[in-house]
């Protein structure tokens, strides 16, 4: 069964993330969601709206938790999260690092069973099914996760920052001690994303606090089923870790 739901949530991920290829670089309307960082296009919604189109058609009866448009609750035993489109502001800036996030997971007890990330101008879309592990699909080539990479001193760590001005600069201020660990970092602005980054291997780790569930549930997974150890929030914490040991 997690391999059929795997199937469903590319083919749901690559639907929206279709969607905001076809409309990459339009006139858009730009609007503030939480603060002045935090935005919000008609792509977004046009996003969901066909993911969620996709997942209704071939499961009726499932929940869907997406980012912007309201939960549907189902009277099935499964959940849909959706991410339309993680990276919105680099969306908007014409920057190539944005994705359609879908992940399902039991309601009864919350065990994610698959997940896919597809980021449309990189021409990717990784996926992964509960003990099964995760794949790459890029150029026509599909590979297992992770992907061979040079041994060498380089350790890459990704992160993010908050929208939040004061959590923000409490993130910079813990930045050198989350660093000690690493030679470099990256910010690529999009949670789904860096986390299938690691699943790759080719960022060693991503953390990140003040994140939603569905910037990383699909990813978190992918990561996960690559052989990364993975934390997700809870239990009084709100980081988010994907990490090679």
């Amino acid at each position: 069964m997690t391999e059929e739901l795997r199937r469903l949530a590319v083919d749901a991920a690559r639907h929206g993330a279709g969607v905001c290829l076809r409309r990459l670089g339009e006139p858009l309307q730009v609007a503030t969601k939480s603060s002045a960082g935090d935005v919000v296009t008609a792509v977004d919604r046009a996003a969901e709206e066909a993911v969620r189109a996709v997942l209704l058609d071939a499961r009726p009866d499932d929940s869907v938790l997406g980012e912007e448009l309201p939960e549907q609750r189902g009277i099935g035993e499964l959940q849909w999260v959706i991410d339309p489109l993680d990276g919105t502001t680099n969306f908007t800036r014409r920057i190539p690092y944005f994705a359609t996030s879908v992940a399902v997971r039991r309601i009864d007890d919350g065990r994610w069973l698959a997940g896919a990330v597809s980021a449309p101008a990189l021409g990717t879309t990784w996926s992964a099914a509960a003990n099964a592990g995760a794949r790459i699909d890029s150029a026509g080539i599909r590979a297992e996760l992770p992907l061979p990479v040079p041994d060498s001193t380089v350790r890459l760590l990704g992160t993010g920052l908050s929208y939040d001005p004061g959590h923000r600069r409490r993130q910079l201020r813990d930045l050198g001690s989350l660093l000690s660990d690493y030679t470099d970092m990256r910010r690529f602005g999009a949670a789904a994303i860096d986390l299938c980054l690691v699943a790759q291997g080719s960022l060693d780790a991503f953390v990140e606090d003040d994140l939603a569930e569905h910037d990383w549930a699909a990813g978190a997974l992918i990561a996960q089923e690559a052989g990364a150890q993975v934390r997700r929030p809870g239990a009084g914490s709100g980081v988010l870790s994907a990490r090679w040991c």
